[in-house]
């Protein structure tokens, strides 16, 4: 199966790099993460494009529960580069929920018309470090990311620092975390943003922006990227950031989703 999307070309190839394995099978490709099972991105089937009709999504169901016999969410991404919410309904129809992402990239960056020039920003260098990285991650979402998630998603990302293939950045005031983000080469030239994360308490500060800026300048010169890919919602505010930045909008990413029963 080949990948159109670049956000799912370049999830794969970070996933890939950092430990996961995907299985190519033809019609579909199934992602696995043994470290971290409740990491629903980590374990899931990506599709060369949605159900046909109610059938085709209860045998993607079928084929899902037979890839995690034990995993207790369905998670579908379906490939694409202009995907809609139409395509989804038969999922949807099963219970499923669809998301809509952004695939936004930038060939250079400039600014944000409010940068914070108060706050430093640097690579996260000590286990300190990446202990409040996890405490970040688990900070004001609703969909309630635990410590087994939060935990298992830091060494994946210390694994790709610590092999080479990118950094993850923090801003940082008073030696307090407030905002991180990661960027990784996933390919030649191409290098891929990852969790871009604010604290609750810090947002409206311009400290995203400034680190978005900060980070991508790391990623054209020492990664030697020609294009920056960033995955974002595009009905959440921090779109807005990156797209001060100089991101645009290039494509459409679409994936299904059915959370764990509480």
């Amino acid at each position: 199966m080949d990948i159109q999307g670049l956000g799912w070309r370049t999830d794969l190839a970070l996933l890939e790099i950092s430990g996961s394995t995907v299985e190519d099978r033809g019609d579909h490709r199934v992602v696995r993460t043994d470290d971290n099972p409740t990491f629903w991105w980590g374990n899931f089937l990506l599709l060369a494009g949605p159900p046909a009709d109610a059938a085709d999504a209860r045998q993607w169901l079928g084929a899902f529960e037979a890839a995690f016999p034990v995993a207790r969410h369905r998670t579908f991404g379906i490939d694409g580069t202009a995907g809609s919410l139409a395509g989804t309904s038969s999922f949807v129809d099963l219970g499923l929920e669809a998301e809509v992402s952004s695939v936004m990239t930038a060939t250079s960056v400039h600014e944000p018309t409010r940068p914070n020039h108060e706050a430093t920003y640097r690579p996260l260098e000590s286990d300190a470090d990446w202990d409040q990285q996890v405490e970040l991650t688990m900070v004001g979402e609703e969909i309630g990311y635990d410590l087994e998630f939060s935990a298992g998603r830091a060494r994946q990302f210390r694994r790709l620092v610590d092999a080479g293939h990118g950094q993850w950045w923090g801003a940082f005031e008073d030696g307090r975390l407030l905002s991180s983000m990661g960027l990784f080469r996933a390919s030649p030239g191409l290098a891929r943003f990852q969790t871009v994360k604010t604290h609750p308490d810090a947002r409206g500060r311009g400290l995203a922006g400034s680190l978005v800026h900060a980070i991508s300048r790391f990623g054209f010169a020492d990664l030697e990227a020609e294009t920056l890919v960033m995955v974002a919602d595009p009905e959440y505010l921090a779109i807005r950031v990156y797209r001060s930045v100089g991101f645009a909008d290039t494509e459409v990413q679409i994936g299904v989703e059915k959370k764990p029963a509480e």
